[in-house]
């Protein structure tokens, strides 16, 4: 049993693996994210602040990047349904990007706060 769930354990990190690899090769925009949140940790760990406040800014950029991975799955959905433009799909691919968009104002609004908050402190 211990043998035959280490396996299944294996293969999903196998296919997020292949999954992450893919949005890398296609979406320029997770390379731009990616840049941010090193920037971003870089920040955070220079910084004097509360590990609470590192983790929150950190998880808060990894879900832009899980963010991103769903977008770029719902895209490829919708092209693989069909080429032809419609309406539906249209506003199923803004939604998705409005969905990023909004992970990543959460962690300038994140940003914001700890930085008004390290201010208050000093």
């Amino acid at each position: 049993m211990i043998f035959r769930e280490w396996q299944k354990f294996k293969m999903r990190v196998i296919w997020s693996s292949a999954g992450f690899v893919h949005v890398w090769k296609t979406e320029s925009s997770l390379h731009q994210w990616i840049v941010l949140n090193v920037a971003s940790a870089l920040l955070a760990f220079i910084l004097p602040l509360t590990g609470l406040e590192r983790g929150v800014l950190l998880m808060g950029g990894i879900m832009v990047l899980a963010a991103e991975c769903m977008n770029t799955a719902i895209e490829r959905v919708v092209d693989d349904i069909s080429t032809e433009k419609r309406d539906r799909a249209r506003q199923a691919k803004d939604a998705g990007s409005a969905a990023v968009a909004i992970m990543g104002l959460a962690v300038l609004a994140a940003w914001i706060c700890i930085i008004f908050g390290l201010v208050a402190r000093s």
